[in-house]
């Protein structure tokens, strides 16, 4: 069988075999996704923001202080998936609307959530739809992604093995749509000093296996702003090409997730010494081959 895919042919014998996967690095060794002029996989990108979108005035000033921060890319949930149906659950098309400015104000390119493919209306100013990790095996969703044009962030399902994480990829990419970023925020397990599980392997095992782009997320993976530095430097040692980090201007009086946003001081720093450890990595790199 011939398959075609991004102006590239290649056969397929129709099996479950991994040389026939979209995804893997024997179909291509690299891919650099642009996100409006942001190239992931090329140096270190940072998406910054708080969790949610709370309102116009917060969300614009976090977007000025992400970007004086070093940040590429404004991140902030305006459609909120939350466990409990009691909490904050987002402004939804508002926050949409508040995201877009702030863009419009900083040039930082917009990256949030996506949670039912009836939305997509409210997405036109959006640069980077974001696939959270309760719907990362939402098979309706991928398919429907796999059919547009926008880049999507797609995070590992909580339980998920990397393995499965790679084949949720898949689905949007055999749908025609190639940009697809990979973000690993951790899974659940029997450790519970963290909020998740931050296991590097993951991110290691993905970049051996595929030509996708590697993001991580050190603040729902360790629950803490505490936490977040180390795992973001830890991430970038085991090869993450982006990160994306919680920020918000008053952590403490935050809607969701209070307790794993940092300030923009902080982001700053972690920033500053993430691509510091990405250069000597890649200049290192370069001098074994």
């Amino acid at each position: 069988m011939i398959k075609l895919y991004d102006n590239y042919v290649f056969m397929s014998d129709g099996g479950d075999e991994e040389k026939d996967r979209l995804y893997s690095r024997k179909f291509r060794k690299k891919s650099i996704i642009d996100v409006s002029g942001v190239r992931i996989g090329e140096g270190l990108k940072i998406a910054a923001g708080p969790c949610s979108v709370e309102n116009e005035e917060m969300i614009l000033d976090i977007a000025r202080s992400v970007k004086a921060a070093g940040a590429d890319m404004i991140r902030g949930g305006a459609f909120k998936p939350r466990t409990s149906p009691y909490s904050f659950q987002g402004l939804g098309e508002d926050g949409i609307k508040y995201l877009v400015e702030a863009k419009e104000e900083t040039g930082l390119p917009i990256v949030t959530e996506i949670m039912n493919p009836a939305y997509y209306r409210y997405f036109d100013g959006v640069d980077m739809l974001q696939v959270g990790s309760r719907n990362a095996q939402n098979f309706d969703l991928l398919r429907f992604l796999g059919k547009q044009k926008k880049p999507v962030l797609l995070k590992n399902g909580m339980g998920n093995t990397a393995k499965e994480w790679l084949e949720t990829a898949e689905y949007i990419l055999s749908g025609g749509n190639g940009n697809v970023v990979l973000c690993y925020r951790g899974v659940r397990g029997i450790e519970n000093s963290t909020r998740f599980t931050m296991n590097v392997g993951s991110i290691i095992y993905a970049k051996s296996e595929t030509h996708l782009p590697i993001c991580a997320d050190p603040s729902h993976a360790s629950g803490r702003r505490d936490f977040v530095e180390s795992m973001a430097l830890a991430s970038v040692a085991a090869g993450a090409d982006m990160l994306e980090i919680e920020v918000h201007n008053d952590p403490e009086r935050a809607l969701s997730d209070a307790d794993q946003q940092i300030t923009p001081f902080d982001l700053k720093r972690i920033i500053e010494k993430a691509r510091a450890l990405k250069r000597e990595l890649d200049a290192w790199s370069k001098q074994q081959y």
